[in-house]
């Protein structure tokens, strides 16, 4: 038995269902003393039908649930109008603040009235140099170059 291949096995295992089945034919007609049950069946396992068909209904019911869990708060939660204020309200508010700013206002020192300011600030005099100005840097300058040319030589 060590020795067979998966096919021998097989082959095997399908002959001792072929007998188990004629056992129990031979012992339905002749109604003797024969044991079917003395040979044992390879059962080939899985689940039955109506096994089957539970488990998924089951799984169906325990979804179903689920899913009309999480649709429920959406269908159920109503659309809410924006809030916002009445033109009452607002009314009410600007003249609040109105009074507050009057109270404020005549709380403060009242300054005396000076001459206007100018309105426009005069510009600034541009800075021009003097002709007489620009003559002395130009001859300090030369001088300068002067001396350093001197100096290579």
């Amino acid at each position: 038995m060590i020795n067979l291949t998966s096919s021998q096995l097989r082959k095997a295992a399908d002959l001792q269902d072929k007998i188990a089945k004629l056992q129990t034919q031979l012992a339905a007609l002749v109604g003797s003393g024969i044991k079917a049950a003395s040979v044992k069946a390879v059962k080939k396992g899985g689940m039955s039908a109506a096994g089957r068909a539970r488990i998924a209904a089951a799984a169906k019911l325990r979804w179903g649930k689920i899913k009309a869990a999480k649709a429920s708060p959406k269908a159920a939660k109503p659309v809410q109008k924006k809030k916002g204020m009445s033109a009452a309200g607002r009314a009410r508010i600007v003249a609040a603040q109105k009074a507050r700013w009057a109270k404020i206002k005549a709380a403060k020192p009242v300054a005396p009235k000076t001459a206007p300011k100018a309105a426009v600030k005069p510009a600034k005099k541009k800075f021009v140099m003097s002709a007489a100005a620009k003559a002395k840097i130009s001859a300090a300058a030369k001088l300068r170059w002067a001396k350093i040319k001197a100096a290579k030589k």
